[in-house]
Parts: C-alpha cells; sequence; structure tokens
C-alpha cells in the first residue's frame, strides 16, 4: 500500500461517483471543535457545522454522486457518537445513506484494521488514526482482490447496521 497526500485524497473523493465509507472509532479530532460546542451546549453552532456537510451531501446528489456510511460505535454513545446521532439527520435526509452498527451487532462481522473508504468500487483507502483520533496517515491500493475483500466487508457491516432514522442506541 501506498501513502497518499491528503490533496491527492481530496481529489480521488471529489471525482468519485459511489463512496462506501466504514468508520470504527468512537471518536474523531477532526470534529473536536464542534465536539466542544456541543458538550458546552452551543446546539445552534453545531447544528450549523452538520448543516454545511448536509450541503455538500445535496450537491454531490445533485451531480450523481453517492454516499454510503457505515459507523460502529459502542453503547452507551461516547459523547461523540451522541453528537453525531443527534445532527446527521440533516445530512440524510440530503440524500446521505448512513447506518448505524453497534458493537453489539458486529462480531460476527470481520472488520479491518483501519476506517476503509471505496471509491467507485476500484480504489480503497484507509484512514489511520493516532490515539487521539487524528488521522497519521491514509493508505490506498487499487489492488483488485484488496478493493472487492473491502466491499465485502463494507456490504456485511452495511447489512448488519441499523438506518439512521431507525438507531434507537441501548
Amino acid at each position: 500500500m501506498e501513502s497518499i497526500s491528503v490533496q491527492r485524497r481530496a481529489e480521488l473523493a471529489r471525482a468519485s461517483r459511489d463512496t462506501r465509507k466504514l468508520e470504527l472509532h468512537d471518536y474523531y479530532g477532526a470534529d473536536k471543535e464542534d465536539l466542544k460546542l456541543f458538550l458546552a451546549g452551543d446546539l445552534d453552532a453545531v447544528d450549523a457545522s452538520y448543516r454545511q456537510w448536509a450541503a455538500k451531501v445535496a450537491e454531490k446528489e445533485r451531480e450523481g454522486r453517492h454516499l454510503r456510511r457505515v459507523r460502529l460505535v459502542s453503547e452507551p454513545l461516547s459523547d461523540y457518537q451522541r453528537m453525531s446521532l443527534r445532527y446527521s439527520g440533516s445530512a440524510v435526509d440530503a440524500g446521505e445513506d448512513l447506518r448505524w452498527l453497534p458493537r453489539r451487532l458486529a462480531s460476527t462481522v470481520l472488520l479491518p484494521g483501519n476506517d476503509m473508504f471505496v471509491l467507485d468500487g476500484r480504489l480503497a483507502m484507509f484512514n489511520v488514526l493516532d490515539g487521539n483520533g487524528e488521522r497519521a496517515d491514509i493508505q490506498f491500493t487499487d489492488d483488485p482482490a484488496v478493493v472487492a475483500r473491502c466491499l465485502e466487508i463494507f456490504e456485511a457491516a452495511y447489512s448488519a447496521a441499523i438506518p439512521h432514522h431507525e438507531y434507537r442506541p441501548v
């Protein structure tokens, strides 16, 4: 596998028509400012941030570009995932196909070691995070066997997961 620059990753993601993403962590450092606002009770600011994402999703949908995402989550939900659950509905309403996979339902689903994207069924990307939820590396491969396996993994997780508007954490 090769490392890929953030710039190149963005180019590939912008060009993809079909993106499948599997998230495996209960916290992502990229959203730490939203989490601070959420914990401080500034819910309007968090809502505004998530609505920006929803607008991007709607734009992608108009362009014929689709995002399917599965979030593996611990229950009870972390503060980060509580925030995500509360505000992700606007992106779902805009066209994102988001499902939640509680760890209690994932025991028989074989999962990769890192967050995974599959772009257009041709390229697999792995988002390697450090212990603080910050990106440490991005890896990619176009090896057909690896991409096929990633698609199988995603579909297994997706099948076991619960659609966003139906998910009720325990």
